[in-house]
């Protein structure tokens, strides 16, 4: 990929932000398993990031995906998974679908607060019983009249107790998993929708909730595209969300590793510094080769993706590798710190902890190996 200025003055802006806005405020965040996401929301939209690749008559910035990517490997400096996270989600997976194929009425009403950051949005995909499998879902919305009427349970959803409004997706017809799907927009004010926050064991500052929705009466004009579209929009949504998630940890993951160095030159065990063991400063640099291989495979897909291509199979590379390498880095390297590594306040602990999600959500990993062998025609069925 070729950065322009503009591409460095983003990374420039939104490394700031993280030093002066969120990593002062991390450690209170974590211990109170909730972040003020009104809040830091509100001063990224006046900063003009949530809206960076979409049109600016909606208060975006009117600039490619590859300035989304940016922003996401930037926010990796953050001193915990959970803010990146939850800022992802609203700027990169709840609403690329009304952005693309809102109406006009719904992106005036919808989009255009949630870029200026007066809106919190999350996203209602997965559900008990079917997490990384879409076609599963459960959730319904029949027409009743001029309304949707929605009843159903969704799971894991970030940002889910102080969003303002929900890209939901729900089973509008009888039809086949794949096109008895829609995409409609919830608000989450809305009777009949109850929250109940979920304990994770880690990304804690995000705030995660089990949405019930109990016969929730929406207007149709809510409906996101067509009818029956909102599986394909999802798997369009995917992408991006991929590709945001596999950017993210790639400075995060650098940033590990320079700790771990600084900390094993320091730590002495049998008369010498603990990188001076061969078997230490070689796996350290075995990961570091790791990360960059992942950042150019997650700026290639990027590329090929602003270029107008389908990069399913390396968006679905980018999120398995990213998933299975933020396991390695962070298992390693609290390895090298020992006893310190196993206590909850260390940041590589944290990042342990943190990063066991990557494999899970999204799209877990063997959904995409599932994919990937689907693509290579290597599935028992489909030779």
């Amino acid at each position: 990929m070729q950065f322009t200025p503009e591409h460095r003055q983003i990374e420039d802006i939104v490394t700031r932000f993280v030093d002066k806005e969120l990593n002062p405020h991390v450690a209170a965040w974590e211990a109170a398993e909730e972040f003020p996401s009104h809040e830091v929301f509100k001063k990224l939209g006046d900063l003009g990031l949530l809206g960076l690749k979409y049109p600016t008559e909606y208060g975006g910035a009117g600039l490619d995906f590859s300035y989304s990517m940016v922003m996401a490997e930037a926010l990796g400096a953050c001193q915990c998974g959970g803010v990146p996270m939850a800022i992802g989600v609203h700027t990169d997976m709840a609403t690329p679908a009304l952005a693309r194929f809102g109406s006009e009425e719904l992106k005036r009403e919808f989009l255009v607060p949630t870029i200026a950051g007066d809106y919190v949005a999350c996203l209602g995909v997965s559900e008990p019983g079917g997490g990384s499998d879409v076609a599963a879902v459960k959730t319904t919305a029949r027409t009743e009249g001029g309304d949707y009427v929605i009843n159903g349970t969704k799971m894991w959803i970030t940002n889910g107790l102080k969003a303002d409004w929900c890209c939901l997706l729900a089973n509008t017809s009888e039809g086949p998993p794949h096109r008895n799907k829609s995409l409609i927009v919830v608000p989450m004010d809305a009777p009949g929708i109850t929250r109940q926050k979920i304990r994770k064991i880690g990304m804690h500052s995000s705030d995660t909730a089990q949405l019930f929705f109990d016969n929730v009466r929406v207007p149709r004009r809510y409906l996101i595209g067509q009818e029956g579209m909102g599986f394909t929009f999802q798997m369009l949504q995917f992408q991006e969300e991929r590709l945001w998630g596999a950017a993210s940890s790639l400075k995060s993951l650098d940033r590990l590793i320079d700790l771990t160095i600084d900390y094993t030159r320091q730590r002495q065990a049998f008369g010498k510094s603990i990188l001076d063991n061969q078997v230490v400063h070689y796996r350290l640099a075995e990961l570091r080769t790791e990360v960059e291989a992942l950042r150019a495979l997650t700026y290639r897909a990027v590329e090929l993706y602003v270029a107008g291509q389908d990069v399913t199979r390396l968006a679905s590379m980018a999120k398995l590798k990213c998933g299975r390498l933020s396991r390695e880095v962070t298992d390693s390297c609290l390895q090298y710190w020992g006893g310190m590594g196993y206590t909850p306040e260390n940041p590589i602990s944290q990042a342990w902890r943190d990063s066991r999600l990557v494999s899970i959500g999204g799209g877990a990993d063997e959904v995409m190996l599932g994919i990937l062998c689907k693509l290579e025609g290597t599935l028992p069925g489909r030779r």
